[in-house]
């Protein structure tokens, strides 16, 4: 008898000491005819119900790309898994067929996408893209799934949701766009969201509009959150522990606090002073100096050293692996307590 998703998958319940999500040493490549594209190198981080995963790290990282092979919707070729696990609720979702795999993308793990304007199709209104969902997934009538959708925009605090369900996505604000990408991204009460760049090209007030809204649904839901970002000062209040990204690799792994109070890896040193600030108004705003690397011809040793400040003749020859520093901290770097310490420059 072939197995259903409810076979494969555990219900929805306790867990024991099971994380809700587990990504283990992943490897992303994608073969072009310029050679391999060596996206993720080995990542591995656990998301708990209720709790807050942010990746930070600069754009080709690895973040989204580790995020589309959690959602399995990375183009297969170019894209290779050669090795990892990505388990959900103790399962390797990537050991499921793809049928079985379909039952748990959007249902069950659910992202918000990073250009909401793309991610909605212009040619629908929003109310009948958020409905579809409904009758695609619930087997719901169009009445009854166009008024879970106008209830959705209601939950999502878009204006006038029911006079406003059968306009276009060009008609709404960038916020508002992206407030409609959560509604459908939770139309069907998953368990895991994966927001990517959520409050990109928006204002700051916007931002912290956006950032709320994410945070009550969580709360609401007790569902797991990740959420993906180049900008730390946007996880500051909401994200319980942090995981930095570099060149493919997790290069830090920390609780929110400890890492905002005192960074472990010169890579978060660099992002936590290039964050604006008020009170050094009118001084030179600290950048990483150098690019980040090139994911067809890596540098040896660590890949952050070219940019390094604290680079010595051993990062150049060897690889770090992340060392645990105490308590729920690691980094993957041979001089950490020099950058604990605020070592010379």
């Amino acid at each position: 008898m072939k197995k259903t998703t409810a076979d494969v998958l555990p219900a929805e319940g306790g867990l024991g000491d099971t994380p809700l999500l587990a990504v283990e040493d992943l490897h992303v490549e994608f073969h072009t005819r310029a050679g391999v594209v060596r996206a993720v190198n080995g990542v591995n981080y656990t998301l708990n119900p209720g709790e807050t995963l942010a990746v930070l790290g600069e754009s080709g990282s690895g973040k989204s790309v580790t995020a589309q092979a959690i959602m399995g919707i990375l183009d297969m070729p170019p894209a290779v898994i050669p090795e990892g696990r990505i388990r959900f609720r103790g399962t390797d979702l990537l050991k499921l067929s793809d049928h079985d795999r379909s039952k748990v993308r959007g249902q069950r793990i659910a992202m918000v996408f990073q250009d909401a304007l793309s991610a909605l199709n212009p040619v629908f209104t929003v109310g009948w893209q958020i409905s579809e969902m409904f009758q695609v997934h619930r087997g719901m009538s169009k009445r009854d799934a166009m008024a879970k959708a106008v209830e959705l925009m209601d939950r999502v605090r878009i204006p006038a949701a029911k006079q406003r369900v059968n306009d276009y996505p060009h008609q709404f604000s960038g916020g508002m766009r992206q407030r409609i990408m959560i509604a459908m991204s939770i139309a069907l009460d998953p368990e895991v969201l994966i927001a990517d760049e959520p409050t990109t090209a928006l204002d700051v007030t916007v931002q912290a509009q956006i950032m709320e809204l994410l945070g009550e649904l969580q709360r609401e839901s007790n569902m797991g959150l990740i959420l993906i970002t180049h900008d730390l000062g946007v996880v500051a209040d909401v994200a319980d522990k942090i995981s930095v990204m570099y060149g493919g690799r997790i290069v830090e792994n920390a609780p929110v606090h400890e890492i905002y109070r005192n960074p472990a890896h010169p890579y978060t040193k660099g992002l936590l002073e290039s964050i604006p600030r008020v009170d050094l108004k009118g001084q030179e705003l600290y950048a990483i100096k150098g690019m980040p690397p090139n994911l067809l011809d890596m540098p040896s040793g660590c890949a952050f050293h070219p940019r390094c400040p604290y680079r010595q003749d051993d990062c150049v020859s060897d690889s770090p692996q992340l060392h645990v520093i105490g308590g729920a901290r690691s980094s993957a770097c041979h001089y950490w307590r020099e950058v604990l310490d605020g070592g010379n420059e």
